[in-house]
């Protein structure tokens, strides 16, 4: 088991904080840009972490390369919803690369809603990070 998926199903917010790469990029299944940095991929990340459901991994296939997909289950507004996180890592052991796929077409679209809705509050925790760490 990596220790990314140990510390999102133990709900280690601070534990994935540290496994994140300052220039990690993080690719939505929702939004067209990718968004780079620790800031935005971190508050991403915990407001996700709120709005699926009974989320569970329940596949995890590592790459030869180092890299590694993560298969999960959760439900989003009460739907079921399967995804797939996609994670490259550089040689540190850090998160440089982070993508997310998602099915079926009406949970991804409930996603899409629920993440838009806390989009304003997302930025302000990633502005609020970065403000903390120029201190």
């Amino acid at each position: 088991m990596s220790t990314f998926r140990h510390a999102i199903e133990t709900r280690d917010m601070d534990a994935v904080d540290a496994l994140l790469a300052e220039n990690v990029v993080f690719r939505s299944p929702v939004a067209f840009s990718p968004y780079p940095g620790k800031a935005i991929t971190s508050a991403i990340l915990r407001a996700v972490s709120e709005v699926f459901e009974d989320f569970v991994y329940v596949r995890e296939i590592a790459d030869p390369e180092g890299g590694h997909a993560l298969i999960f289950e959760a439900k989003v507004d009460g739907l079921a919803i399967t995804g797939c996180d996609f994670l490259t890592y550089d040689d540190d052991g850090k998160i440089v690369d982070f993508m997310v796929m998602v099915r079926p077409l009406r949970a991804a679209e409930a996603l899409a809603r629920e993440m838009g809705a806390r989009f304003e509050a997302i930025q302000a925790q990633a502005l609020s990070y970065l403000e903390r760490r120029q201190q």
